[in-house]
């Protein structure tokens, strides 16, 4: 099937970049993919026919209509001012990053001709890599566009194209989005690897046999890479501090028994409402 765009280059080929290539085999199979990564994984990509083409550097991305930055954030936002010296025709460019204030006013610098949609696809899975890549990794989760003024033209292309991915696309602004995530993905990310972390050390390797399926389940986020998660943090830094003080006010009130009551019952509620809007998706 013909896609809104014929050739699409996705640099950082990892697990979000890998699920896009795989999923964009699938509901977009004429599109032409460009793997932007180190050689192994280069060729990993080609072997398994995730990728038509590879490039260790941006020069592979001189014919593209679709530049995907799916490496980590502080990567994205240096390489988007490279961008220009190599893809010098008319093309559309956007991340998947979990903060979009940064990378959006980095995008400042790029000439016309490449116009930027910040991006970011609510998915993912407690592993990364090319090898945990699937298909389905967006399918009926949300993808969230924070696109700038006068464009239109480029946020109708790439909806098309997320759709076509399994996705659905909200719009923010990158102010509201880096807020809303705070709480959404980051907060539960720090709280699953602070948990283990406490729960390790106090317990260590003999106490943790002995655990059960609650703290597996809690924990699961708790081997996330940590070089991914050190640009999240310094990119929203301002968002994610208040977040973990209202955290910690919650938990230091229940120190509590009367607080532990109420504070059930209020996340029984709050957990019936989210699992009633997954259900609605």
């Amino acid at each position: 099937m013909d896609g809104p765009f014929r050739r699409v280059a996705i640099v950082g080929f990892g697990l979000i970049g890998g699920s896009i290539a795989l999923a964009t085999r699938k509901g977009w199979s004429r599109t032409w993919i460009v793997a932007v990564d180190r050689p192994s994984i280069i060729q990993t990509a080609l072997q398994s026919g995730t990728a038509d083409e590879g490039g260790e550097d941006l020069s592979a991305c001189a014919e593209a209509d679709l530049v995907v930055l799916a490496a980590p954030i502080q990567t994205n936002i240096h390489l988007l001012c490279e961008l220009p010296k190599y893809v010098t025709r008319d093309a559309l460019v956007t991340d998947v990053g979990s903060t979009k204030r940064h990378i959006t006013d980095t995008a400042r610098c790029l000439p016309e001709r490449l116009q930027f949609v910040g991006g970011h696809p609510l998915a993912g899975a407690s592993t990364g890599g090319l090898n945990a890549a699937r298909a389905d990794l967006f399918v009926d989760n949300a993808w969230i566009l924070t696109p700038a003024d006068g464009h239109s033209s480029s946020r109708e292309l790439l909806t098309h194209f997320i759709n076509g991915l399994g996705a659905h696309v909200h719009f923010m602004t990158p102010e509201a989005h880096d807020d809303a995530v705070a709480y959404l993905s980051h907060l539960p990310q720090i709280v699953a690897s602070a948990l283990m972390h406490v729960v390790g050390e106090k317990t260590g390797e003999d106490g943790l046999a002995l655990a059960g399926r609650g703290l597996r389940d809690t924990t699961r986020l708790a081997s996330s890479p940590a070089d991914i998660w050190r640009d999240i943090a310094a990119t929203n830094r301002d968002n994610i501090g208040p977040a973990i003080d209202d955290l910690i006010q919650v938990l230091v009130r229940m120190k509590s028994s009367q607080a532990i009551a109420e504070t059930f019952e209020s996340a029984a509620r709050w957990k019936r409402i989210l699992n009633s809007e997954r259900d609605t998706a």
